[in-house]
């Protein structure tokens, strides 16, 4: 069997609730800096899916195999060492952990902003299957990122995607990531 080869190359789980600019910041992100991109929600089985599409929010037991899903992207990348993003809520430390176990390289950008912005956005979009009304869901069940949780960058996306883009480059080699 032969050993597999620890990549150097970061790879950036941009999180936070619905409506804070997983897809968006993460697609553009990844778009500047040459990166792959892939969007969590096309990892959550179709149960999943049906679940949230009813209104109804998921719970860890029904996140379980969609981190371990996003995981395996991850470690799919790690291996043909090449750098990443993926658009992840990580809602929970635990969470955040789970991708994180094993796996160095993996730091999170938080999308934070305002409930007041966060109403506004999900108001005016459309998506596939998740509905406005389970954003108060997301909030009462986020754990924001804690100061002693290692590989964690917390952005305030307020502003204009690209001022948020450049906000987490600087941030980024900042920590010396990038």
């Amino acid at each position: 069997m032969a050993e597999q080869v620890e990549s150097h190359f970061p790879m950036l789980v941009v999180m936070g609730v619905s409506g804070c600019g997983k897809t968006t910041v993460g697609a553009a992100l990844a778009k500047r800096l040459g990166w792959d991109y892939q969007e969590g929600d096309a990892f959550h089985p179709p149960a999943n899916v049906a679940k949230l599409r009813a209104g109804h929010p998921l719970h860890d037991e029904d996140r379980e195999p969609w981190l371990a899903a996003i995981a395996e992207w991850i470690d799919a990348r790690r291996s043909q060492n090449r750098p990443g993003i993926v658009g992840c809520s990580a809602l929970k430390r635990i969470h955040r952990d789970f991708l994180r176990a094993g796996r160095p390289q993996v730091w999170f950008v938080y999308l934070r902003v305002p409930h007041v912005e966060l109403q506004r956005r999900v108001a005016t979009r459309h998506h596939e299957y998740m509905p406005a009304s389970l954003l108060d869901s997301q909030l009462q069940t986020l754990e924001e990122p804690a100061a002693d949780e290692s590989r964690t960058l917390t952005i305030d996306a307020i502003g204009t995607l690209s001022a948020t883009v450049d906000a987490i480059l600087r941030r980024l080699r900042e920590a010396n990531i990038l």
